[in-house]
């Protein structure tokens, strides 16, 4: 445990703008126009809740969706970004209840602060005690993806087909459902953009990998389709393309839009299909699985993560870690280097 002091103030990202986009923002702005880096009062912790000094924060599509105000939740001016990371407990707001986290290193989500700063508050309840051996870069990424990759995993396992579709199958969070699906004799169809990206796949695991990009996209879809099957459809990307790929699914598929990297407009070509196919089409929120889902089930799922992680079966591909003064003027960049994950470290120096 540190013996340092906390400060009153930290540095933090914070965001520029209250509430969501208006209509017509529907493409993504520079990041120097959404946040800024500032001194701010370091939060206290209330009963319920820990004080923790970040480590290492995640970079999630969802942290860039919500700070140009195109996620499910509003943003609030001036209050810092980041949604996932890992670090040090430092202070509670009840002892008695929560002193036993203070010192442990663990995986949070933030609750009312963001994790792009020094400091953060997160719920007492909700935080991840790490075993020794989880690397930081696998700690501060381990709620969003790896356990979202179980629990949808899960989703697809209560299906009778061995097969799914995924959609932006080469983020991290596909990869990690590549490996669950291949140790299980499943058969993921991976959708992706770049032609690099398909013999990584294939070799974790993909049964089929597609291009949507070249130029028989379509003609190799309705084949593998057709071969395969699948029923359920795990789309983080919504519009055109999704809409197709549903579209060309039998009967009874389940569209599972868990995301939105896509922002225009998403049409359901043939809405017939959800009447005389039993097809559906729902949402995967992380936020209300952990809501729904029995204590003891989410532990199990916690630890088997962990495991992974160690075990060496699970690793998270780190493109690049930027201190808190690198993100606004090199955050773009970094994000548009595929296959690997971006993490902001608080403590680093430029």
């Amino acid at each position: 445990m540190s013996e340092n002091p906390t400060p009153k103030t930290m540095r933090a990202l914070i965001q520029l703008h209250d509430g969501y986009a208006g209509r017509g923002e529907a493409a993504l702005r520079p990041f120097r126009d959404l946040i800024e880096l500032a001194e701010v009062d370091v939060p206290e912790p209330r009963p319920g809740q820990v004080l923790i000094r970040v480590a290492l924060a995640s970079v999630n599509p969802s942290d860039v969706m919500f700070v140009n105000g195109m996620y499910g939740q509003p943003r609030k001016l001036g209050r810092p970004a980041g949604f996932e990371g890992t670090g040090e407990v430092v202070a509670c707001g009840d002892p008695e209840a929560a002193g036993h986290l203070v010192g442990k290193r663990v995986a949070f989500t933030a609750q009312s602060s963001g994790t792009w700063a020094e400091y953060v508050i997160a719920d007492a309840m909700g935080v991840i005690p790490l075993l020794d051996a989880v690397r930081d870069e696998d700690g501060a990424g381990m709620i969003v993806n790896p356990i979202t990759a179980a629990a949808m995993f899960d989703l697809v396992k209560r299906e009778d087909a061995k097969s799914f579709v995924m959609s932006a199958a080469a983020s991290q969070l596909c990869k990690f459902l590549t490996s669950l699906a291949r140790d299980e004799g499943y058969r993921p169809i991976a959708l992706v953009r770049r032609d690099d990206q398909i013999d990584i796949l294939k070799q974790q695991g993909a049964a089929h990998v597609l291009n949507v990009t070249a130029d028989d996209f379509d003609a190799r879809l309705a084949e593998v389709l057709k071969e395969e099957r699948p029923e359920v459809f795990l789309d983080a990307v919504t519009g055109p393309l999704a809409s197709q790929v549903f579209g060309a699914m039998g009967n009874g598929a389940r569209w599972v839009v868990y995301g939105r990297l896509d922002p225009t407009t998403t049409t359901i070509a043939e809405p017939g299909q959800l009447i005389f196919q039993s097809k559906s089409i729902e949402g995967f929120w992380l936020t209300k699985w952990f809501r729904e889902t029995a204590p003891q089930t989410i532990m199990a799922v916690v630890q088997s993560v962990q495991k992974r992680f160690i075990a060496g079966d699970w690793s998270t591909d780190v493109t690049e870690r930027l201190s808190l003064d690198e993100v606004v003027g090199k955050l773009e960049a970094a994000l548009a280097v595929p296959n690997g994950k971006v993490f902001i470290a608080p403590g680093q120096q430029e």
